[in-house]
């Protein structure tokens, strides 16, 4: 019974829960970049350097033989995950350095200080009655 105690406390944690929506926000958020990196960034690059489209970019190391395909070094493929990881870093970074900014903010206020404890305000109170 202990092995599934510990496991459930585990699992119910909130550093746990945080790394699983964490997880599936990323897998969502690497989607997005993608398409944008292929669909919105990458068709004006390859127009720029003459209408090549970059996933179609390879070097044909071996030609096809009959129902054998060719062999292919598929380098186009390759510079558009280059594109695809620099894009996510920046975002990445972009987004952390806003976060660390807005946590600069809090940081920067004055904290409001500490209520006294009961017995000083108590102590506070017969002192100014006997000022009185």
């Amino acid at each position: 019974m202990g092995f599934v105690k510990e496991f459930k406390e585990f699992a119910v944690k909130g550093n746990v829960v945080d790394m699983a929506v964490g997880i599936i926000i990323g897998g969502a958020f690497g989607k997005i970049v993608s398409s944008f990196v292929s669909d919105v960034v990458m068709p004006p690059l390859g127009l720029l350097i003459g209408g090549i489209d970059f996933s179609d970019m390879a070097l044909t190391l071996k030609d096809a033989v009959g129902e054998t395909a060719a062999v292919t070094l598929n380098y186009g493929m390759f510079i558009q995950n280059v594109f695809d990881f620099l894009i996510i870093a920046l975002a990445i970074f972009s987004m952390i350095k806003w976060m660390n900014s807005l946590k600069k903010k809090e940081e920067e206020k004055p904290a409001a200080p500490p209520a006294p404890p009961k017995q000083e305000v108590l102590l506070e109170e017969i002192r100014d009655l006997l000022k009185k």
